[in-house]
This record gives structure tokens, sequence and C-alpha cells, in this order.
């Protein structure tokens, strides 16, 4: 398979069923995407496939040919969201934050400042046992503003529709 991996072109011999968390952590060894679950429940294994948030233990591998995958160790310690998380105290064990991280990226490099609910919705799919999620959301808005600074200009609510209402 090839595809570019945290901004570097690569080329595996993998198995086109295995699952991308896999080819991630033992052929490509890294190991910061986690396997929580392994059902596509709570997110940890969370990556970015051409810009998306992806849960790579549901994925095989053949699906990321050609594509851009990113994942935790490609934003190298120094996103505006990883130091928020530290900051806020929104990590914790771990376990959850890398795919935290993946799938709020988008939010925090958006121009328009997210909405708390926005964060919330971004953030569904990601089940953390330790913070209570308060201190994630935070990072996330923090972050935001950090990158944008605080007079970022809001994001419209969101629809009623949209929200599960």
């Amino acid at each position: 398979m090839k595809f570019t991996l945290n901004g570097a072109p690569r080329e595996l011999d993998a198995h086109p069923l295995k699952r991308l968390l896999d080819v991630l952590r033992e052929d490509c060894g890294l190991t910061g995407t986690k396997e929580g679950c392994g059902e596509g429940e709570c997110g940890a294994c969370t990556v970015l496939v051409d810009g998306e948030p992806v849960v790579s233990c549901l994925m095989p591998c053949a699906q990321a040919e050609g594509c851009d995958v990113i994942t935790i160790e490609g934003l190298a310690g120094n996103h505006p969201l990883q130091r928020a998380m530290m900051r806020e105290v929104g990590a914790q064990c771990g376990i959850c934050t890398p795919g935290v991280i993946l799938a709020a990226r988008g939010l925090v490099e958006a121009a328009r400042r997210p909405t708390l609910e926005r964060v919330r919705e971004a953030l569904a799919g990601n089940l953390c046992r330790c913070t209570g999620y308060e201190a994630i959301h935070r990072a996330v808005l923090s972050a935001h503003a950090e990158l944008h600074g605080p007079s970022a200009k809001s994001a419209a609510p969101v629809p009623a529709e949209e929200a599960g209402a």
C-alpha cells in the first residue's frame, strides 16, 4: 500500500484487510494511536485521513491507499491544541487524548471560533473516563483562541435539526 503518513510518502506490504490501526502501530511503529474498544465506539484510535477524523480500528488499510494520513505523531507536540490540553488538564491517563486532539483539530484550525455545542458535537464519538469532558472542551476553545486570537468571529449556532433536537 502507498500513502502519505504525517507528510512523508510510505509504501508498505500489508494485507489489505489489516486494520489501519495495526498498520500504524505495528508496521510503522507509531504507537500514539491507541486501541480502546476495537469496535469504533470510543474514538481512541482516531486519525485523520485526507483531513477527516476516522476511527482506524474499523478501517481496512486498503482504504487508505493514496490517502494522506495524520497521526498524533504528525503534530510533533507543537500544536496549540496539545498545549491547551496540558494547560487545561484535559489529558489525564492519555488513552483518549490522541483521538480527541485529532477529532478536534479541524475546529481549532477553522477561522470561526467554535461554539461549545459544536465542540461537544465534534467530540461526541470520543469517550473519556477521566476528565468529565469540561477540561477537554475548554482546551479546544482555548487552543482556537491561541491560534486565531480571542476576538475570532463565532461560528453560527448548530441548527436544531443538526443538533439532534
